[in-house]
């Protein structure tokens, strides 16, 4: 993904006084990881930034981004691409990266199958990959979140963390705790570094990402409630001339906070970039808040005299995206794979998709809405869809076009056994809203429209001009209750049927709306 540099307005001289030339300062506020990334992270190795961002339970998990100029990104593959770690359960979020002798290391949240939220790591020869995980290191009763590692003063290596008290009505403690030489274990005894206890903080403190500047140490972390559509995010900073404190809470916290056009911006890593300073952080778009999620900003800020970071005025500056056509998607199934950028939920093993011939052959499954392969939304309105190979499709195997919040919460057109249906999913309950019959076709075009990622419309074609909206009345179906608390919303293709039955899908489309 590629973002056009913005150029700061030229400085305009005086009367009388000749104009000196001078270059253009670029702006780096920008979205630079949009859609449903949050929780983003950043490193530089050698000449390169590496990104990644919470998964939350979309596969595959943790995205790994690089780029040479903070501006353009490539997605280039995953920490865990195809299979999870054994005990791994859920809720994979905030990952960091670490990187030492030549070695990079990604410590990340997740929570253990039967058991409580923890931060583990994993590691590779090249942040690329492959990466082989190492396990937890930490996992309190209440949970611990949000590991990052700093070196102290003495170069000696620390994992910070959050115990993650707001779970269970109890403070929210920042913990710091030395690391061993091979970097995969806690050794020694923890020490609380602070809690929540400055009013706009809330019920928590989180997100930690420290820096060394002048020296202090410096500490970048979220109070607030993080997420959805009642969030009050927003991020403070704290210091110190140890590691292990006293820590100083800045006395003009929040010193990022929403505006008109980001709200409940949060948990974000420090890079700097030719003496400049950034934050890559989450917020969500005001417009479309979260129906698309947070998504991955860059926030400058310069050090003041009393040598706090400051933004202007307090809060992102990334203009709000408005060429949303750059981020349509027309997938023809070209090549011999699927895109690294499609998702599916984590609950499930991977999809068996299988693209051949400028088709995809999607397995289907018959648990819940089927098997899932998904892609993340830029914007709460757009138009999608899709072309299924219908006379083809198997006896009792249905397949289809859906807006997913995960697999208990989707609106879906659906076809099979010669019919067209729409079906309801929420919280696991699954009803047919409208269904039609249709004569025998080879292909069949699958529509889904929506407004404002509230108000859903659905459309079939047999012959890709006609169209016949299902249900055949004109009114449109809420789909408000989709997305999750901490997750925007995808569009998805489904195969849902028993046995070894298969989907054939010619294309995949997203026009996005403003």
């Amino acid at each position: 993904m590629s973002i056009e540099p913005e150029q700061a307005t030229p400085w305009a001289p005086h009367a009388g006084v000749s104009p000196v030339s001078a270059p253009a300062r670029v702006s780096y506020d920008h979205v630079v990881l949009p859609g449903d990334f949050p929780d983003p992270t950043i490193t530089r190795i050698g000449d390169t930034y590496w990104a990644s961002a919470t998964s939350a339970e979309w596969g595959a998990v943790f995205p790994l981004f690089s780029s040479k100029n903070l501006l353009d990104w490539e997605l280039v593959g995953h920490v865990f691409p195809d299979k999870l770690p054994d005990w791994a359960g859920s809720n994979f979020w905030a990952p960091e990266f670490h990187h030492e002798n030549g070695r990079t290391y990604l410590y990340y949240t997740v929570r253990q199958k039967g058991g409580v939220l923890c931060v583990a790591v994993a590691s590779a020869d090249h942040p690329a990959g492959p990466y082989h995980d190492h396990g937890p290191l930490v996992g309190q009763a209440a949970g611990s979140i949000d590991g990052f590692a700093m070196p102290d003063e003495h170069g000696q290596l620390y994992l910070i963390w959050k115990e993650d008290g707001n779970s269970c009505h109890q403070e929210t403690p920042i913990w710091a705790q030395r690391l061993n030489p091979e970097r995969t274990a806690l050794i020694g005894e923890p020490t609380e570094l602070f809690t929540n206890d400055v009013r706009w903080e809330g019920p928590l403190v989180e997100g930690s990402a420290l820096v060394r500047h002048d020296g202090w140490f410096y500490m970048f972390y979220a109070g607030n409630s993080c997420c959805g559509k009642g969030c009050n995010y927003a991020t403070g900073v704290a210091r110190a001339r140890t590691l292990l404190g006293p820590w100083e809470k800045h006395d003009q916290n929040p010193i990022l906070d929403r505006n008109t056009t980001w709200k409940c911006p949060g948990h974000g890593t420090v890079c700097e970039l030719d003496g400049r300073w950034f934050l890559l952080h989450h917020a969500y778009a005001a417009e479309s808040h979260e129906f698309v999620g947070r998504q991955g900003l860059l926030s400058e800020f310069t050090w003041n005299a009393e040598g706090w970071p400051e933004f202007i005025n307090r809060s992102p500056q990334a203009p709000a995206p408005r060429d949303l056509a750059r981020f349509n998607v027309a997938d023809e199934f070209a090549g011999e794979r699927l895109g690294l950028e499609w998702q599916w939920p984590i609950t499930a093993p991977k999809p068996a998709a299988t693209v051949r011939h400028g088709r995809l052959h999607l397995a289907a499954t018959d648990s819940r809405l089927g098997t899932i392969i998904a892609r993340r939304t830029h914007a709460a309105t757009y138009k999608a869809a899709t072309t299924l190979d219908f006379a083809a499709l198997p006896v009792d195997t249905f397949a289809g076009l859906a807006a997913v919040g995960d697999p208990y919460n989707a609106l879906a057109i659906m076809a099979g056994n010669g019919q067209v249906q729409i079906w309801h999913v929420r919280s696991g309950k699954q009803q047919t809203l409208a269904q039609a019959y249709i004569e025998p076709c080879a292909t069949l075009t699958l529509h889904l429209e929506v407004w404002g990622g509230q108000r859903y419309r659905f459309a079939y074609s047999t012959d890709g001009t006609t169209w016949q909206p299902l249900p055949t009345e004109s009114f449109s179906l809420n789909g408000t209750y989709l997305p999750p608390w901490d997750r925007g919303v995808r569009v998805a293709l489904i195969a849902q049927g028993a046995g070894e039955t298969t989907a054939t899908f010619s294309n995949f489309i997203i026009r996005n709306q403003r």
